[in-house]
């Protein structure tokens, strides 16, 4: 009969791998960060610190609560100004930097997506006479992820001329914490989730974003952009789910996954938004980088220091040379595809970018048909032809406001924006 001292320690070790009571001990590290953060905040606008404030202190009191640039009244509410509208430029440079966008974050995350699954899916270490173990802290991994993109993007704007930065720096912030989020539901759904859930959850991320975008950004969509959305989600999903490989036993759709799925979605959606209303303040695509990793670095190391994992997962890391190597790689796969997430999303906004990166799954799964010999069944096909008659619809519905646009008296819009 087992003792109380041995059933102690049972119960914290299936407690602690509980991802609920993990999600649960991660949000008490951050908010231990956020609300003394959120305090000294108030303090200071309640205090008008930018116009009574002094000593050596003050310019980055100024940088961090109040930014450089003087905001407009309609602003005064605390929202974030809707994003200006990128200035024309010709056809074929337009269609040059989306095809530039969509290869990069296409090399990137395929890439990542490939390791990302190895390093939470497989054991390391195992041998004829030893099963190996596995990586278990999710938190690690997007902390390695953020720490060599925020070292990246602080030499970047160190070595070269950057535009002068005007957003208060906590507003960062807000962008950094469901960027953690949405990452850290990513790699824990990988435990629970099969993988035609999996990819059916990402292909649907569409509307979730422009609906996110209509309360972050108070944006406006016309009805074909809905229905494109629809269309582009079913297709890709129905390529996708008629190409997933078997399910073993071990890839189980459970309840857990997706929760973790739909909270990777609701995280996601708001980080690009977020972020395509942050470049308002005419800051480079670097400059996003830079300030959203300066605090997605203060988050999970603090929260890792607080739990005790740092030193944990240091520990695997110095037992498993071969996860050191996955680690590192994931980690400068995810600096690049920031890199291109940003550019992508200060160039054409987050519905551009989510599309892309939704087109990416079927890529994947493209590849795999050519360079395996698998073969695409008729429903497949259907989803091919589904996601090109909707990015057609797209693009000719676009190219017809545009020209209803030019006809209008000047000062007049097809569509007036809310």
């Amino acid at each position: 009969m087992a003792t109380g001292e041995e059933i102690v320690p049972a119960l914290q070790d299936s407690w602690g791998d509980f991802w609920l009571f993990r999600f649960f001990v991660n949000a008490a590290g951050y908010a231990s960060i956020v609300v003394p953060g959120f305090l000294l905040i108030q303090y200071f606008k309640r205090r008008n610190y930018l116009e009574t404030g002094r000593g050596i202190c003050f310019p980055v009191i100024k940088s961090c609560v109040f930014g450089s640039e003087v905001k407009s009244a309609h602003q005064d509410d605390g929202s974030l100004p809707l994003r200006a509208e990128p200035t024309e430029s010709s056809t074929a440079r337009q269609v040059f930097k989306l095809l530039f966008c969509a290869a990069g974050l296409q090399a990137s995350y395929l890439t990542w997506g490939v390791l990302q699954e190895r390093v939470m899916t497989r054991t390391y270490g195992a041998t004829e006479t030893d099963p190996g173990e596995k990586f278990k802290d999710s938190q690690f991994l997007v902390f390695m992820n953020r720490i060599l993109a925020f070292t990246v993007a602080g030499l970047y704007c160190a070595l070269t001329k950057q535009p002068r930065h005007g957003a208060p720096m906590y507003k960062y912030s807000f962008a950094s914490l469901s960027n953690i989020l949405s990452s850290w539901c990513q790699y824990e759904a990988l435990k629970y989730i099969s993988f035609p859930t999996q990819v059916l959850a990402k292909a649907s991320k569409v509307i979730p974003v422009m609906m996110m975008g209509k309360l972050v950004s108070r944006k406006s969509y016309e009805y074909w952009e809905y229905l494109t959305a629809a269309l582009i989600s079913v297709g890709v999903s129905m390529f996708l789910l008629s190409s997933a490989p078997n399910r073993t036993g071990s890839s189980v759709t459970t309840f857990s996954g997706i929760v973790l799925l739909a909270g990777y979605i609701i995280f996601d959606s708001f980080t690009s938004n977020w972020q395509d209303a942050l470049f308002t303040y005419k800051m480079s695509p670097v400059q996003m980088m830079f300030g959203v990793n300066v605090f997605s670095c203060l988050f999970t190391v603090g929260s890792l220091l607080e739990q005790g994992a740092l030193l944990e997962s240091l520990r695997f890391m110095a037992r498993h040379s071969e996860f050191t190597a996955h680690a590192v790689l994931l980690s400068v796969c995810s600096a690049c595809g920031q890199l291109f997430i940003f550019y992508t999303i200060n160039q054409f906004g987050a519905a551009v970018f989510t599309i892309i990166m939704t087109l990416r799954q079927a890529f994947a799964i493209l590849l795999s048909c050519l360079i395996y010999g698998h073969t695409v069944t008729v429903v497949g096909g259907l989803g091919i032809a589904v996601v090109f008659m909707a990015l057609f619809l797209r693009v000719y519905a676009r190219s017809r406001m545009k020209k209803r646009s030019k006809k209008l008296p000047p000062g007049e819009t097809p569509v007036q924006k809310v």
